[in-house]
């Protein structure tokens, strides 16, 4: 019974959502399914519709550990959107299995066939509500119809076949642009929360002006399912945009990085430049969390403030080349130096100031970068951690227990398997003890190089000037570490370290009151702090003016 299984990690949701039925979406579409941004499926999906109602049929694969085969999946709509049948006929690791759902009076019934011995379930669900299913995506075309007309707010019955009913809040809608090439497409990203059994999941459900669905995002877990021409290097999400912005490629050691410069309205004929570099789980060019485009709005500020702005999608992601699940933090402090390379190669730059801005642990890239990179003249280390990686994740582990509900017991055991993990990671012994998937998604390049990684020994090589900022309510990366990484640094080589403390601003550097991570799907005000932004372009004015 493994393949029905509910796992909440996973979820894939249904809901019942009253709208009129948008225009027909595109009849057929392909979609790669990523995990940690490996591809590892496909799902292809056909739709048609008529007046007689709307049939969603797909066939796929899911690679290792899955294994997963799907024959064929269908799922029925009445023309008032009332569910009549789910069909899925589907091998997992070998196991022949089928499932068929339909529905009538209030009541949705599920037989399940697998290895030959049948099963069955019933529930009792609106008769609007979708029905969806783990691990098969098409479900999610249904969903996308019908999510239009949806306001911020509006809070959804949903239905996981054939496991359990839960309650999804539209928690924010963003409308966004989508470059593809040189062209563009607007679409609707809907920010979901599932009140599931095992605490709230985010799921990020994006689809065009016809509801025809583009994109199925579920971060916890790192799932995105992505249409096959948004998949592409050619694609990317225009999430913010400012005044003088010019798509580029950058040239990188055998790949490519897709990037925006953000240029000043300065008429000098060159100009100091500033790179951009965005933390951990953010790898889009913009630094886009809980709808704040971090590093986007700092662009804005540096260019108004004379400079010109650089920033660019991570290895692997967006219109970046490159394979991410194989960088470490070495390879993303080359990036920058190949950055530092191509703004070198610009007429309108002026190649002797050049600085880098790092925020969360893309500080450290930063750092790392310029202590091997002396054609760099200024870093600002922004909410930067101070501790080791590995212990960096155990302070923000028990900060996230903190939050739950849990015995000491409870709690004792998971911080010793973190524990237990992260040695594994770094010694390689240690393994058999843990799950294979808890290996899988902890034993990678990447992974290690972050446990591994203590930025005071590479603070301590960087001759160049640092500025550090921080905000005081900042729960992800607290404000102590300022002090002590600051403290390191004038031990160090830089010829001079300043320090800015922000009060009443959070991790992502934006005004709140608690600084709580729970907290920022509720934030008001999505800016970035205009004490931020003074800090960082006064420190680099003054530090430019003096090299110059």
């Amino acid at each position: 019974m493994r393949a029905l299984h509910c796992s909440w990690a996973l979820l894939l949701l249904s809901a019942t959502i009253a709208t009129a039925q948008p225009a027909a979406p595109p009849p057929a579409a392909g979609y790669t399914i990523f995990v940690r941004g490996t591809p590892i499926g496909r799902e292809d999906i056909t739709v048609d519709a008529s007046q007689a109602g709307t049939t969603v049929t797909s066939s796929g694969r899911l690679s290792a550990p899955l294994n997963v085969s799907l024959r064929r999946s269908e799922f029925r709509y009445r023309s008032d959107g009332t569910p009549e049948l789910m069909f899925i006929d589907w091998s997992a690791n070998g196991g022949e299995a089928t499932l068929r759902t339909t529905y009538a009076n209030g009541v949705a019934t599920t037989a399940i066939t697998q290895q030959g011995k049948p099963s069955s379930a019933t529930a009792n669900i609106g008769p609007r509500t979708i029905l969806l299913p783990n691990n098969v995506f098409a479900a999610y075309v249904a969903f996308a119809r019908r999510l239009t007309t949806a306001q911020p707010g509006d809070i959804f019955s949903a239905y996981v076949v054939p496991a359990a009913e839960v309650g999804v809040t539209v928690a924010a809608i963003a409308t966004e642009r989508i470059q593809i090439g040189a062209a563009f497409l607007n679409v609707r990203r809907h920010e979901l929360t599932v009140a599931n059994p095992g605490g709230a999941l985010t799921v990020n459900l994006t689809a065009d002006e016809n509801g025809a669905l583009i994109r199925v995002s579920i971060p916890v877990s790192g799932v995105d399912v992505v249409r096959e021409d948004l998949a592409a290097s050619t694609s990317r999400v225009q999430l913010h945009s400012n005044p003088g912005d010019e798509p580029v490629i950058i040239p990188a050691v055998g790949f490519n990085l897709g990037g925006t410069i953000t240029k000043p309205k300065s008429a000098a004929p060159r100009v100091p430049a500033v790179i951009l570099v965005a933390g951990y789980g953010v790898s889009d060019r913009d630094g886009f969390v809980a709808g704040i485009a971090t590093l986007g709005q700092l662009a804005g500020a540096v260019a108004d403030a004379g400079f010109l702005a650089v920033r660019y999608d991570k290895r692997g992601f967006g219109q970046s080349g490159g394979r991410a699940e194989s960088a470490t933090l070495q390879d993303y402090s080359d990036d920058i130096r190949a950055v530092v390379r191509w703004l070198r190669t610009r007429k309108d730059v002026d190649p002797d100031r050049i600085a880098v801005i790092g925020h969360d642990d893309g500080a450290w890239v930063a750092l790392q970068a310029a202590a091997k990179e002396n054609r760099l003249a200024a870093v600002v280390s922004i909410a930067g951690p101070a501790s080791t990686g590995a212990a960096l994740m155990l302070e923000q582990q028990q900060a996230a227990l903190d939050q739950l509900k849990l015995s000491p017991e409870e709690r004792e055991k998971r911080i010793e398997l973190q524990t237990q993990i992260q040695n594994a990671v770094l010694t390689g012994k240690g393994w058999e003890s843990i799950a294979p998937e808890l290996r899988r998604q902890a034993d990678t390049p990447w992974f290690q190089s972050l446990l591994a990684f203590n930025p005071a020994t590479v603070v301590d090589d960087v001759r160049q000037p640092i500025l550090f900022v921080h905000g005081d309510l900042d729960r992800q990366v607290p404000v102590a570490h300022v002090t002590q990484l600051s403290d390191v640094a004038r031990k160090g080589r830089s010829r001079a370290v300043d320090v800015v403390t922000v009060r009443g601003v959070n991790h992502l550097l934006v005004p709140a009151i608690t600084g709580d991570v729970q907290e920022y799907l509720n934030l008001t005000d999505r800016t970035v702090s205009v004490d931020v932004r003074n800090a960082v372009t006064g420190w680099l004015t003054k530090t430019f003016a003096a090299q110059k």
